[in-house]
This record gives C-alpha cells, sequence and structure tokens, in this order.
C-alpha cells in the first residue's frame, strides 16, 4: 500500500498523509491534474468519485461526488488557492449540499499536497497531504465519517493505475 504514514496531530489541527510511488513526480501530478484518473483514485473503492467541474488553475474550483454502493451520493467541492504545476497545490476543501453549494453546516478545510522525487530512490515520489481543521471539533467530526481510513484507501488505488499504464 502506498501511504506510508498517517500522523495527526489535534494541538495543531492537522492529520498528514504521505504516500510514497514507484513513478515520476510527473505521473503522480497527472493524476490530480486529469479530471479522469483523479475520479478513478479520489474516493475510497466503495464510493467512487465524479469530477463534475475541474479547474485546476489559482482561483478555480472542482465539484464534484462519490457514489456509495446504495447509490447515495454524497459531494465535496475544493477552490484552488495556489498552485506549483507539478509539484504541489494548496485548495479549500469542503463539503457540498445536494446541489453541490458549499454546505454551511460543515466547516471547511485547507489541503495542501505536494510531490517530490524520493532522495533514497530517484524512481519513487513522495506526495504528501496535509490537512488543516479549523477547530478541534471540526477535526475530529471529520475523522469519525472515516476521513483517514477513506484517504488510505483512495491512495491505495494509485499503485493499480500505475501498474495498468492509466497515468
Amino acid at each position: 500500500m502506498p501511504v506510508t504514514q498517517v500522523e495527526k496531530d489535534p494541538n495543531r489541527l492537522t492529520m498528514t498523509v504521505r504516500s510514497e510511488f514507484k513513478a515520476g513526480p510527473d505521473r503522480i501530478w497527472q493524476m490530480w491534474a486529469d479530471p479522469r484518473l483523479l475520479e478513478r483514485w479520489w474516493g475510497p473503492p466503495t464510493h467512487p468519485a465524479t469530477f463534475e467541474q475541474h479547474d485546476l488553475s489559482p482561483g478555480g474550483g472542482m465539484k464534484y461526488f462519490m457514489t456509495g454502493p446504495e447509490g447515495d451520493k454524497f459531494r465535496g467541492w475544493w477552490r484552488v488557492i495556489s498552485l506549483e504545476p507539478g509539484s504541489g497545490l494548496e485548495i479549500e476543501d469542503g463539503f457540498a449540499d445536494p446541489d453541490g453549494n458549499p454546505d454551511p453546516s460543515m466547516a471547511s478545510m485547507i489541503m495542501k499536497m505536494s510531490i517530490e522525487q524520493a532522495e533514497h530512490d530517484p524512481g519513487t515520489t513522495l506526495m504528501t497531504i496535509e490537512t488543516s481543521f479549523q477547530s478541534l471539533e471540526a477535526m475530529e467530526q471529520v475523522l469519525e465519517m472515516g476521513a483517514e481510513e477513506g484517504m488510505t484507501l483512495a491512495q491505495g488505488q494509485i499503485d493499480e493505475m500505475l501498474a495498468s499504464g492509466a497515468a
């Protein structure tokens, strides 16, 4: 499994997920830049994602939903804060209502993603995703919803995509 470490820090209000992939940084970046590739791994296997909007530019946004086994849809949105093509991005990440609009009852989060070539192996790319929460209550709520397990399962699909030549 590509996830090598999950660190939850309630004092800093962060969850950091570190992963390693046997691919170059450009291939891992494509997993974010191409919405058809992103939707193949963003949701865990039981909740595949569909991106209805994907504007990966500063100020741009994404709207998506994950479909559960019973056909129920869980919607989310991203707003791109900053972007370094090929190496990272920072987004505001939130839950959405049934129409895809930000859900005011749920706090948004800031997610920073970075990609870098591993020093120990030039054929390996390290991906770090740090999610910052607005409060301890918001962090606990998202963790109780299964964010750690979901992120681990979702990233587990990237290796299969790389092996099949999908990216």
